[in-house]
Formats: structure tokens, sequence, C-alpha cells
């Protein structure tokens, strides 16, 4: 097959092994920097270009779009679908995951379960906000942050007050904010499942070397092999299907009342691979053989 990966790194591990695996089984490989591309939209002639040439003929492409390059790399990435070719992760589905606001209310729609969240843009519902949200502390969060960036830990209600009114001073740009309950029990420990399919290829646990209650390996965390339950690989799955994702790096945390899910994430990094020992990036390329000569299935989440 004829194989694009999309990525402004094609230096980053996670591409390089792509690219290793893909050619390992006899495919042709091409990584485009999407952000170097551009569309011409025309009638019946959806065309993306790169350095000069029009990309043409490929059966599947594999997005690996940068958090801060969305709404660019998911309009090259639909493009690219208007001409037919299959991606392994819909430009639609990379969009909906990076809201955090739209990704909770669709896990919760699904049955997963979340870390209670509530959301409003009016300070003067604070206090009935914290009271929803039962014991401080809680985690305030910007619905478009990455990394662990734009998460801040208020241990007290007038810490929640300070935080809230500082993100909606310094937000102009309509980003909601979120603020969820805190689970003690998981404190600056997650859980990471690599979702490829209907299947947890690889799995770790994260755990923050100091007091973060953060577990980023972004931010310092370490990282570990955990053999999951049956049940947490599950849940991962059914996480990755509603937000409508063939791959996804879904964050969960164990709590007293079993898994919640945290975050799920279109374009996972493959330090897990080196943490585990896992084919991350062979099975990926195994699930596009297996996928590319379909066509696009229609998606039934919605936007």
């Amino acid at each position: 097959m004829k194989i694009a990966i999309l990525s402004n790194g094609p230096g980053n591990y996670s591409t390089k092994r792509l690219k290793e695996e893909a050619l390992k089984r006899g495919h042709e490989v091409t990584i485009v920097k999407y952000r170097d591309c551009y569309a011409s939209i025309e009638q019946n002639n959806p065309t993306v270009s790169y350095k000069g040439q029009d990309l043409v003929n490929f059966d599947a492409i594999i997005p690996r779009i940068a958090s801060n390059m969305t709404r660019y790399g998911t309009a090259i990435v639909r493009q690219l679908e208007m001409q037919g070719v299959y991606s392994v992760s819909s430009s639609i589905a990379i969009s909906r995951s990076r809201d955090k606001l739209r990704s909770m209310q669709l896990l919760a729609k699904s049955g997963v379960g979340i870390p209670k969240t509530v959301v409003s843009r009016n300070t003067t519902d604070i206090d009935v906000l914290l009271d929803q949200l039962g014991d401080m502390p809680v985690i305030i969060k910007l619905a478009r942050g990455t990394h662990g960036n734009g998460v801040v830990l208020a241990e007290t209600k007038k810490a929640a007050k300070s935080v809230l009114q500082a993100f909606y001073l310094s937000n102009d740009d309509g980003t909601n904010i979120l603020l969820q309950e805190f689970i003690k029990e998981s404190a600056g420990t997650d859980i990471r499942a690599f979702v490829v399919g209907s299947r947890v290829v690889a799995s770790m646990k994260r755990q923050s070397l100091d007091d973060d209650f953060r577990s980023n390996l972004h931010k310092g965390a370490e990282g570990t092999s955990i053999k999951l339950t049956d049940e947490e690989k599950k849940i991962a799955v059914k996480a990755a299907k509603a937000m409508g994702l063939n791959i996804a790096g879904v964050d969960m945390m164990r709590s007293n009342r079993g898994p919640l899910i945290l975050e799920v994430n279109a374009s996972p990094g493959f330090g897990i691979e080196k943490i585990t020992g896992r084919d991350v990036a062979g099975a990926i390329i195994e699930y596009v053989e297996s996928n590319a000569k379909r066509t696009n299935r229609k998606d039934k989440v919605g936007a």
C-alpha cells in the first residue's frame, strides 16, 4: 500500500516507528508535514498539495496531529478524506477528542465512568458549582489544554475562586473551563491504555515523582508496565469508540467506584513501547492493512 504519515516531526520516535513498521511490511511510506500543505477547494475537485506536488493515489493516511495544530491539521485530513482516502483517525473524531467538555459529554452519554464535572461561564455561581462537586480540593482545567498544561489543583474554595477568576479574565478565545472532583485515592497516578481498533495493545501506569497531582510523562512522571483488569480493558475500548477513534490513548484512574476516564488522546505518543516492550506501531500498521481497502465508515457519534 501507499501510506502517508501526517506529522510535523519526522524525527519523532512515534513517526519513525510507524515508518519502520510500514516499510518492514513492504509498504510505500511518505511523511508529510501537514503544516506545509495547502488545500485547493473547488467544486468536485478537493486537492492537497505538498512541496509543489498534489498528494494523490494514497491508500491510507495516519494522522499525527499536534494539539496546537488541530484546526489546520484536521482541515488537511478532511480534504484527503473528501478524496476518498482512508484515514485511520477521522478528522471529526480528532477535533471532537480535543475538546475536553465535548469529550466528557460523550463519555457520560455512552455510560463510561468519569469524574464528576461541571462547567459554567458565570463567575457568580462559583459557590454553587463547588458545592455540586462536594469536598475540596477540586481540579480546574481548560477544555483545550494538553500535556497537563492548563490544569490546576485548588485546595480551598478561596483558591478555586481565585483560579477561576484568573482563568476567566485571561481566557479571551472562548475556551470552556471545567471543574472536576479530585479523586484522592489516585492522586499523582493514572493509567494509559493504548487502544487499536477493539483491543488494548499496551498499558502503563504513570506515577508522579514529586508532589504534583498530575502524572503526565511530559511533567516528569515515571511510567511502568501494568496489567489491566478485564473491566478496565472494556472501558478503555468503549471510551475510544465513544470518541469515534480507532487509535487512541485512553487515560484513566482507579477509584473506589471503579475505573474513571480522564481523557481520550487522538495522537498518543509511543513512549509506551519503551516502557512495556509492546509493538504498538506494528499493531497500527496491521490495523491499517485490515481496514484501508474498506470505504470510510459513516461517523455515528455526531459532531
